[in-house]
């Protein structure tokens, strides 16, 4: 199955459509979204991707999420996600957004955090072909886990980010907005 995206540059600025799976093996630039869920008392949604997926089979992450459809919002494309694989419609807000270099391909990556109500996670709405096992850790939790198991390391990159609260530490504000911003001496970077 085709999965198109929008192919874009170091800026974010969209240069045409391609599919997913070609933008991946020539290593062109293409948008992703994803989440951080939190529940009110601050403990992380953490989940196992499954063991047959083809990218980071048996991984964990703290992340949910996936490729912002032709013409979709990072914004929109989070909470289609949201929907998808926990069977959940919350709002999210958006942190950052930053040129993830990739452990399989380079991307812009959108993070976005959301409260999610923990009875509202439930088996009936997990989609099992995204999530094989989920659970809420504290920080302490999540810290020692990500000793013992394995994560996606994207999925680190921007969790270390988010717990910053800033994309690269060097001074920049989250503008919560979704256009491309000039970082600090004209690196691009949205925060």
């Amino acid at each position: 199955m085709s999965e198109l995206v929008e192919w874009v540059d170091e800026r974010d600025r969209v240069l045409g459509v391609i599919d997913r799976a070609e933008a991946i093996r020539r290593g062109r630039l293409h948008r992703v979204a994803a989440t951080v869920c939190r529940d009110r008392a601050g403990r992380v949604l953490v989940h196992r991707r499954p063991d047959g997926v083809s990218r980071f089979a048996g991984c964990h992450d703290v992340m949910l999420g996936g490729a912002l459809g032709v013409g979709e919002s990072y914004g929109a494309a989070a909470e289609r996600e949201l929907r998808e694989e926990l069977g959940v419609a919350v709002p999210v807000r958006h942190r950052f957004t930053f040129l993830c270099r990739g452990a399989i391909a380079p991307y812009w990556l959108g993070v976005h955090e959301a409260v999610v109500p923990p009875d509202c996670v439930t088996a009936d709405g997990v989609d099992p072909a995204a999530i094989a096992w989920y659970g809420w850790l504290t920080l302490p939790e999540l810290a020692a886990a990500v000793r013992r198991w394995p994560f996606v390391p994207d999925g680190q990159v921007a969790f270390s980010r988010y717990l910053l609260g800033l994309p690269s530490g060097t001074g920049g504000v989250d503008h919560g907005g979704e256009g491309p911003e000039q970082g600090p001496g004209g690196v691009s970077e949205r925060w």
